[in-house]
């Protein structure tokens, strides 16, 4: 899947190709979070904007007859004009996404180009409606079909359910089945996920308060119009982070896969910050390994700490293989060696299924990406220099699985504009079986290289 980003914030124009690891650096202010947030926003509520449409002729045989077929292949035709509509319509949303005005963002354009002519709906689907523990109707798709049933599993006069909820209904399973496989779930730790992390108490209070007064009858108010407005003043990745830091006591009644099959990198996960993190009694805590007994809350933790807190609880209780683990600058507060266990992290949760996406400044975590990728290349010398470095073959990443885009100024055409002008673009880095040719790292580092290396060895200057 590509993504082509049109005059958004200070992006001219860009495009990348959503890969198992897709990494953007490059200089401050170069719209990195820009791009980071639309697709977020994007692949958060793609099912919205996308529109399906169930004809009367139908959604009235499926009433009269109690069970209709329809034929994918008719829906699939229509792609292309779907995705476009609806990308169109999501456009038009970016002020909500980054809760900003719609001036703005007047101009700004998100697309998704996907190979329309060979485009494949998902092979089995099987989805079950009901109320009041009565099951009302049901959508399946078989692997060998290119047909949707839809059937009622109750009388008509019984289906107690409105007319256009139902329509609605069946047409997400519609999209999820074109369209799901192609668009992944995703989950973001934004860059103020730390914040969110210290005044997770705060934001519960407020919340209280807040239903506090929806129920009070001395005054009338408008629940929804509250509600609204407790968050409105957040981009929609921030408002994510603070629900999601909010709902932690849910959240940790689960377990992922990660967690059923693979506890070994949950292990590794509690190495790189010192501990573990404990909920009990709707208190979040974090307990170091080095002191026993001590539950430390979130504000007496390091900044670190805080910084992995919703990639802890992610990959602990709500991983699930085909996600886009989504993370604004993941060296946040991290200690060098840190940066690079979490590269290491990042490979073999993409070895494991999960797509992983980040922004980054740090040459260590790039770095420590190209010796991952420099060891997978098969050689009996590179697994013992592996073993003998304490590197695991599950950490091995194939650079065929990796995409890295340097945001940059170039020369860029705009829609209207009659020649190419200076504007910032992702320009994509060439990857081998050598790495990663990172150059956004490479000058700062050679300048300061050659610094260095005048102050020891250059002339003689005054004595």
């Amino acid at each position: 899947m590509k993504i082509e980003i049109k005059q958004l914030g200070v992006i001219g124009k860009a495009e990348f190709t959503l890969a198992d690891l897709t990494i953007i650096c490059g200089e401050n202010n170069t719209g990195k979070t820009y791009a980071t947030y639309a697709l977020y926003g994007f692949l958060d509520s793609w099912n919205r904007y996308f529109s399906i449409k169930i004809s009367d002729r139908e959604f009235d045989g499926l009433l009269n007859e109690g069970s209709i077929q329809l034929d994918l292949q008719s829906y699939i035709s229509d792609a292309r004009k779907i995705v476009k509509s609806g990308c169109r319509r999501y456009s038009e949303r970016l002020p909500h996404v980054f809760a900003s005005s719609e001036k703005r963002f007047k101009d700004s354009q998100f697309l998704v180009h996907l190979d329309f002519k060979t485009i494949q709906p998902t092979s089995r689907y099987t989805r079950l409606m009901g109320a009041a523990k009565t099951d009302l109707f049901s959508i399946n798709k078989h692997s060998d079909s290119s047909f949707v049933t839809i059937s009622l599993l109750v009388e008509k006069k019984k289906l107690k359910i409105p007319e256009e909820l139902l329509r609605e209904v069946i047409s997400t399973a519609i999209k999820d089945i074109i369209f799901g496989h192609y668009f992944p779930q995703p989950f973001i730790a934004s860059a103020e996920r730390t914040g969110a992390a210290i005044f997770r108490n705060e934001l519960n209070f407020a919340r209280n308060r807040l239903l506090e007064e929806m129920n009070s009858k001395e005054k009338e108010l408008n629940p929804f119009k509250l509600l609204s407005k407790m968050y409105s003043d957040y981009a929609l990745p921030v408002k994510s982070n603070v629900e999601f830091t909010r709902q932690l006591e849910d959240i940790s009644k689960k377990d992922s896969f990660i967690s059923d099959h693979y506890p070994e990198l949950l292990d590794d996960f509690a190495d790189i910050i010192g501990g573990e993190y404990v909920v009990k009694k709707d208190e979040l805590y974090f307990v170091p390994k080095k002191k026993a007994r001590v539950n430390l809350t979130m504000d007496e933790s390091s900044s670190a700490v805080r910084s992995l807190l919703d990639i802890g609880f992610y990959i602990r209780h709500k991983a699930a293989e085909g996600d886009l683990l989504m993370v604004d600058e993941p060296e946040l507060n991290l200690h060098p060696e840190n940066q690079r266990r979490v590269a290491r992290l990042f490979a073999r949760l993409v070895n494991l299924g999960i797509k992983v996406f980040v922004t980054t400044h740090s040459d260590y975590i790039i770095k420590e990406l190209n010796t991952l990728i420099m060891l997978n290349q098969g050689q009996k010398r590179l697994f013992d220099l592996a073993e003998r470095e304490g590197y695991m073959r599950s950490e091995f990443l194939d650079p065929e699985k990796v995409r890295v885009y340097i945001a940059e100024e170039g020369l860029v055409a705009l829609d209207g504009a009659r020649k190419r002008v200076r504007r910032i673009t992702f320009n994509q880095a060439d990857i081998n079986e050598n790495g990663i040719e990172a150059r956004s790292f490479d000058t700062t580092i050679q300048e300061m290289n050659r610094i260095q290396e005048d102050i020891v060895w250059g002339g003689s200057g005054d004595d």
